[in-house]
């Protein structure tokens, strides 16, 4: 079982009440998708997905981006300061900019880029895995982006995604370098998620 007290133990410095609203739809989903099959499933989702969140505290993405983290972590579509100088600061430009023409977004004009950023404790992003998890749900666009902004719906997508993507594997055979892959697409932040992984592991196993 999910405890407001291992949710304290992964994320000190998240506040109690913030993390209370997890408790419940945490449980539902872990149990829902056969999470408490073993500890490891259950300590493997609730490592990164406290990763991912920065402790359940975000759930839409942050694209505040200054020029040179544009230039850092978006290269390829800011290979110029210049370019990047007219994005800095503006979180709506660089999600239309980045996001657009692929995940089933229209162009940079269509605005389709901010208003399918990553939602979610495993950020959803793109008009493809918006409209999927929504028909998943029986719900349209407007209120699957509502509801991706509430506990229920970040733990929601979050399973959802889990599920979709089959990485209770990973957590069985104990591979959490994959597991981060799948997630991130690549490995990083793997020492803090491996941190709260320990954390969960040691607390669910007692």
């Amino acid at each position: 079982m999910i405890t407001l007290e291992l949710l304290r133990e992964i994320c000190p410095k998240t506040k109690i009440d913030t993390l209370d609203d997890y408790v419940e739809p945490l449980n539902t989903v872990a149990e829902y998708y056969e999470m408490f099959v073993n500890p490891r499933r259950v300590a493997g989702f609730l490592a990164q997905i406290a990763h991912e969140s920065g402790g359940f505290n975000f759930v839409v993405e942050n694209l505040n981006y200054s020029a040179k983290g544009l230039m850092t972590i978006f290269k390829k579509y800011f290979p110029t300061e210049e370019l990047a100088n007219q994005y800095a600061r503006k979180p709506e430009k660089i999600a239309n900019r980045v996001y657009a023409n692929r995940m089933k977004n229209g162009d940079e004009a269509s605005g389709d880029g901010y208003k399918f950023r990553g939602r979610g404790l495993i950020q959803l992003t793109g008009r493809d895995n918006y409209t999927k998890f929504a028909a998943a749900l029986d719900l349209d666009i407007d209120s699957t982006i509502a509801y991706l902004e509430t506990p229920n719906g970040a733990v929601a997508s979050a399973g959802w995604f889990w599920d979709n993507n089959k990485l209770n594997q990973y957590c069985d055979k104990d591979d959490f370098v994959t597991l981060t892959k799948r997630i991130n697409g690549g490995t990083i932040g793997l020492a803090d998620r491996k941190h709260h992984y320990e954390i969960a592991l040691k607390a669910l196993s007692k």
